[in-house]
């Protein structure tokens, strides 16, 4: 899409947009550095043209009730501009959630499908698996509020693709009401192209909640830091 030379082959980390593996200009293997070659594999996948209605709906709302921050309006409008389209939820790999199906038992869940599903599991197991408590939370838009913070790479999955997996089921789920993202945090200067690095925890750059634990400086320090220095542009 931008020529970013490091895009992952789920999303570009250079200009946010979704990507899928067989559009990477030059695609190199993370291990063996080799040029990897189409395979044809078959896949289940969440069809969000079907609720982009429902979803724009959803995002106009929540947008000016919630006081979404700039660039996740911006963000998320152009995507939907762009029109969505079927987007793959399994993947060919060892580790990762079995997907509970026959036909794709060899296969497990895209790990940004499953992920915020686990923030309703984490809640249910919480309050203990065996009741029906969690619903009090995830079922109960009436009475609850959902905020969410993080780094603008992660918008998408929170404010498409988790809603629109929710919206899909016609179960009356808590959605989300107000995001707030940054900009990415420099952390370094590249020696090779001269430009700065962001924090990338798959990438090693950055200090990271264990190095920040083996200083010894105590926890409230870190935290003020983090909210003095939280980059909006």
């Amino acid at each position: 899409m931008c020529g970013f030379p490091d895009a992952k082959g789920d999303q570009c980390d250079g200009c946010g947009k979704l990507v899928n593996a067989i559009e990477l200009i030059d695609p190199k293997c993370k291990i063996c550095k080799g040029t990897p070659g189409p395979k044809t594999s078959k896949h289940i996948f969440i069809d969000l043209a079907k609720v982009t209605p429902e979803l724009k709906a959803f995002v106009d709302r929540q947008a000016v009730e919630g006081g979404w921050s700039y660039n996740a309006k911006f963000f998320t409008d152009n995507l939907i501009k762009e029109g969505l389209h079927g987007r793959c939820i399994t993947r060919d790999l060892k580790w990762g959630t079995p997907v509970p199906n026959e036909e794709f038992k060899d296969k497990v869940f895209y790990v940004w499908f499953d992920a915020p599903i686990g923030y309703i599991s984490i809640t249910a197991n919480y309050l203990g698996a065996e009741t029906e408590d969690w619903r009090e939370w995830w079922q109960n838009p009436k009475e609850v509020e959902l905020f969410q913070f993080m780094g603008k790479d992660n918008t998408t999955f929170h404010t498409v693709i988790f809603p629109s997996t929710l919206i899909g089921t016609r179960v009356n789920w808590t959605l989300l009401k107000t995001i707030s993202t940054t900009e990415f945090l420099n952390y370094e200067m590249d020696e090779k192209t001269g430009k700065p690095k962001k924090f990338s925890k798959s990438r090693g750059t950055g200090i990271f909640g264990d190095d920040a634990m083996n200083t010894g400086i105590p926890s409230e320090v870190w935290r003020y830091y983090l909210l003095a220095n939280r980059p909006e542009q």
